[in-house]
């Protein structure tokens, strides 16, 4: 039997079994050294956490201890000096750090020093509502940023291309707080449609007080509830600030997207298809759209770095009580322990992002190898 028979009999024998090409190369892209690559990406958590944390302790250790920071001009010299010794930071910073980390390991992170908190519960109770947030803004940055990057492409170098351009500029030029309160002004003392501040109304608060167990998070606690005009209040209040953050990051989608589509979009494959008789939609969906895919998620874990940054700005502007209003009120009280907590927490998120981004990389891009 020749090698091409034989060649014919494998294709065939592994077409009869439902396998073909593509399953084979997807079997290939989830082989051993996939899981490796996971298991290696994953562990690179673990020393970006540790760096982080060492880096935080210091920079806040940096002024002194944090009851001086904190109660310094409050207390006499005596009762400072009494709860420094009592808290322990008056011992070597070297000691201090260390029991921090064993504090750290065993999930305690510290007592707020302005209101004697346990700072787990603060990130648990305000952790939620930036959550929330920041998906409703990620779902805006997605929809604005991929809908007109690709039009642009579409378009490119015609009016409407140039019209998303300037709008991508001034979306991502404009400070997160000044679009906030430009919204504010706009829907919400012009036209008066949309409320200013806080994440519900009061007669919502009362009712997500009904709730057994509540999430935290009002759209899904408005769903237990089953009434529609808590769940409409809850995204009244949500569109706004959602808007001014989403859209911080919608300017950045909207270049990138655009970039890397007429990249794809002038390549020889394209052109090869384009030749074919291809259409242009189809051009831009089936055959430009994924490559150009590639990189926008890469930097899309950055991206989410940049919307946590902007969402203290963000929840400030709007009072939405999450972790960046309550980062910002313990800033303004120098209450150093509950910054770091709450500092520890987005590093974390952060780096667990960037981890799917990671993953998610390498399951669309066939150049990068295990």
């Amino acid at each position: 039997m020749s090698q091409s028979t034989t060649s014919s009999v494998v294709t065939d024998a592994s077409t009869a079994k439902g396998g073909g090409p593509h399953v084979t190369a997807r079997h290939n892209r989830l082989s051993g050294g996939f899981f490796r690559f996971l298991v290696a990406r994953f562990l690179l958590i673990i020393p970006t956490v540790f760096i982080l944390v060492t880096i935080v302790f210091f920079v806040m250790r940096a002024t002194g201890d944090p009851i001086s920071a904190a109660l310094g001009g409050r207390l006499s010299p005596e009762e400072l000096h009494r709860r420094i010794h009592a808290a322990g930071y008056d011992r070597p910073l070297i000691v201090q750090y260390f029991e921090y980390l064993a504090g750290l390991l065993r999930g305690d992170l510290g007592t707020t020093l302005t209101d004697n908190q346990k700072v787990s519960d603060i990130l648990l109770r305000y952790g939620a509502a930036t959550l929330e947030l920041s998906l409703l803004a990620l779902i805006i940055a997605l929809v604005v940023g991929i809908g007109f990057g690709r039009l642009a492409a579409r378009h490119r170098d015609r009016t409407a291309d140039a019209g998303i351009r300037v709008f991508a500029i001034l979306c991502y030029a404009t400070p997160v707080f000044f679009l906030g309160l430009v919204l504010k002004l706009v829907f919400s003392v012009w036209l008066a449609v949309l409320p200013a501040s806080g994440r519900s109304s009061l007669e919502s608060e009362m009712q997500f007080g009904r709730l057994v167990s509540p999430t935290g998070l009002y759209i899904v606690d408005s769903l237990q509830l089953g009434d529609f005009s808590v769940l409409v209040d809850v995204l009244k209040h949500a569109i706004l600030p959602s808007l001014a953050l989403g859209l911080l990051t919608a300017g950045v989608f909207i270049r990138l997207v655009r970039t890397n589509v007429i990249s794809t979009y002038t390549s020889g494959y394209v052109e090869a298809a384009r030749s074919r008789g291809v259409s242009e939609r189809r051009l831009l969906s089936k055959h430009a759209w994924r490559p150009a895919l590639i990189p926008i998620v890469t930097v899309m874990g950055m991206q989410i770095a940049m919307m946590l940054a902007g969402a203290v700005l963000t929840e400030t502007t709007f009072e939405w009580k999450g972790l960046g209003f309550i980062l910002a009120d313990y800033l303004k009280k120098r209450d150093f322990v509950a910054v770091q907590g709450i500092v520890i927490l987005i590093a974390i998120i952060v780096s667990v992002v960037n981890f799917v981004v990671d993953v998610v990389s390498a399951l669309l891009d066939p150049r990068v190898r295990y």
